[in-house]
């Protein structure tokens, strides 16, 4: 692992990013993935029909364009409060119910990330497919070396769709 922390990243591709915050980011994001060819990989720790509703028919249109949408969550058993539970399921049952391939890990990650075709990564605080009242900001960062950084640092870039 310290493999990947010391491998060198040119400077020049952190110039390709951008702040956004939770007002903001929803349509900048939606843009992204509108644009996506090869895959969407979604990790959010926190799931909720409402938000998961918001993408839902987008994700289908990807899928009918052979486009692979994956979401990587807790397990919701692991939420503190029922509500938080239910919502996780519900919403995983709507996701796969368009298509989307849905994880549960048990290692209560807590990562809020967004990797598309391997080129674009978003990375900060905002549970993507939760968020509703809180402050929030996140980094979209145009780099194939950094996405792939990502992907690595992960483990994503060794899943088996």
């Amino acid at each position: 692992m310290l493999q990947l922390l010391k491998k060198r990243v040119d400077p020049s591709e952190l110039l390709e990013s951008r702040l956004y915050n939770e007002q903001s980011f929803y349509g900048a994001l939606t843009k992204d993935i509108k644009k996506a060819q090869r895959s969407v990989i979604i990790e959010s720790p926190f799931l909720t029909e409402k938000r998961v509703a918001q993408f839902v028919k987008l994700f289908r249109k990807l899928k009918k364009r052979g486009v692979r949408v994956r979401v990587n969550s807790r397990i919701p058993y692991h939420h503190d409060n029922k509500t938080l539970e239910v919502q996780a399921w519900k919403a995983a049952k709507l996701l796969r119910s368009y298509g989307v391939k849905v994880y549960f890990y048990k290692d209560m990650r807590h990562r809020k990330l967004v990797m598309i075709d391997g080129i674009i990564l978003w990375d900060g605080s905002l549970n993507v497919l939760s968020q509703s009242h809180s402050k929030e900001v996140m980094r979209r960062t145009v780099s194939v070396q950094l996405c792939q950084q990502m992907l690595n640092f992960t483990g994503a870039g060794r899943w088996h769709w």
